[in-house]
């Protein structure tokens, strides 16, 4: 049987580098990955609003036509008990 787990267990398997996903999500090949802040970097340039801005880690989320956005996590998400790990 498939192991799954709840928001806790998936926000420690990302930092882990693992990939992660909700049984309950509409996409299909829809997953999260955690993003570090020295893994990205930006073509903004620096920004004269905030010269001291620095970059912080993200979730990101691979989308159903194959996109990576930055995730925001929900209520459903968050209470869910149906988070498995994903192997590419």
């Amino acid at each position: 049987m498939e192991e799954l787990f709840d928001i806790g267990e998936a926000l420690k398997r990302l930092k882990d580098g693992r990939l992660v996903q909700r049984i309950g999500w509409n996409g299909k090949g829809m997953w999260l990955i955690y993003v570090p802040e020295e893994r990205w970097s930006t073509s903004v340039g620096p920004i004269n609003c905030a010269p001291r801005a620095h970059r912080l880690p993200w979730v990101g989320m691979k989308t159903a036509d194959d996109g990576l956005v930055p995730w925001l996590c929900s209520q459903t998400d968050l209470l869910a008990t149906d988070w498995r790990e994903v192997t590419l």
